[in-house]
């Protein structure tokens, strides 16, 4: 029955690109398919539940007046519909844009800003547009993992969606090519796409946007675009930061220093008791996922490590 039901499912899939499934590859990621014409995509992990940032998520769930939802869905751009207000955050969160786990970023395309997040033609820009030639690299920001990556009829064209270990999710708009698949784990300056004109777009360039539950803030905010650089490891979340068209702006701006910001998103993590696990011979990430009601993601960021890191027996790792 599994089996009839799988080849059923690759039918389907091998119909909807056009391509015949040549193999089927198991892979830490998931189950890779590959085509005739030698493209691949990953199929949808069944026990991922879209949370790569276990911390934030939990602060912000923990509040039901926020009723904010992010679910992990390759199908759409905004999983949300953009329904989270965040205006309603009523507290300032400490998001560590990079850390010990995954410290790396890198500047998605390297040209000039031709445009910046705001007001723009009678409508809010949410993000920043950076001069490229079609079929230039774009890579990923930061780590993580592609939750969309196809044609969108909405005006970006030709779209990558990445959702981040540090909370946040990027987009990458008007690219020529794809060059990875929804489910896919990317490293920070992993080749997602290339540079095009795709969607509504007047001319080639990148439209890039960084997003914290579904809701845009201006990238400047965390990067600087002409040293290629983030400002910062640290970013504070509060509602001013998602006002359309908000400048960069300091915490302190808001009356609340930064220790304080830390100290308080501590201590609402601290309340949680950890969970460990010891390796024994024969265990996989998989199967030890499996058997704590956890997922490879979770374990991956508990831990700091990368879903092909050869485990040792005995070695305890963090399922909680």
């Amino acid at each position: 029955m599994k089996v009839s039901f799988l080849f059923s499912f690759l039918t389907i899939c091998s119909f909807s690109f056009g391509q015949s499934i040549v193999d089927t590859v198991k892979t830490a990621q998931g189950t890779m398919v590959i085509y005739g014409n030698r493209t691949w995509r990953y199929l949808e992990d069944a026990t991922f539940d879209g949370i790569l940032n276990e911390k934030i998520h939990d602060i912000v769930t923990s509040d039901s007046s926020l009723n904010f939802v992010q679910t992990w869905d390759n199908d759409v751009c905004y999983t949300s519909d953009r329904g989270n207000d965040l205006n309603k955050l009523s507290d300032t969160l400490w998001l560590c844009v990079t850390d010990e786990a995954h410290r790396e970023f890198v500047i998605p395309s390297p040209g000039v800003v031709t445009s910046r997040y705001g007001f723009r033609h009678g409508r809010y820009h949410n993000g920043i547009d950076i001069d490229l030639e079609v079929g230039d690299t774009v890579v990923s920001a930061w780590a993580g993992k592609v939750r969309y990556a196809k044609y969108n009829d909405g005006g970006f064209g030709n779209l990558v969606i990445v959702r981040h270990y540090n909370g946040l999710e990027t987009f990458y708009a008007h690219l020529s090519k794809h060059l990875v698949a929804p489910d896919q784990e990317v490293a920070a300056g992993e080749p997602i796409g290339l540079g095009g004109n795709t969607g509504h777009s007047y001319g080639a360039h990148l439209h890039f946007e960084v997003r914290f539950y579904d809701a845009p803030m201006n990238p400047e905010q965390i990067i600087d675009f002409t040293k290629k650089t983030c400002k910062d490891e640290n970013l504070m979340v509060h509602r001013g930061l998602f006002r359309p068209g908000a400048k960069p702006t300091d915490l302190e701006e808001h009356g609340e220093s930064i220790a304080s910001v830390q100290k308080k998103t501590a201590s609402a993590t601290a309340s949680g008791s950890r969970k460990y696990y010891k390796v024994r011979p024969g265990d996989t990430l998989s199967e030890i996922a499996v058997r704590n009601n956890t997922t490879v993601s979770r374990l991956c960021s508990l831990n700091g490590i990368r879903p092909t890191k050869t485990l040792q027996v005995g070695q305890s790792l963090r399922v909680k």
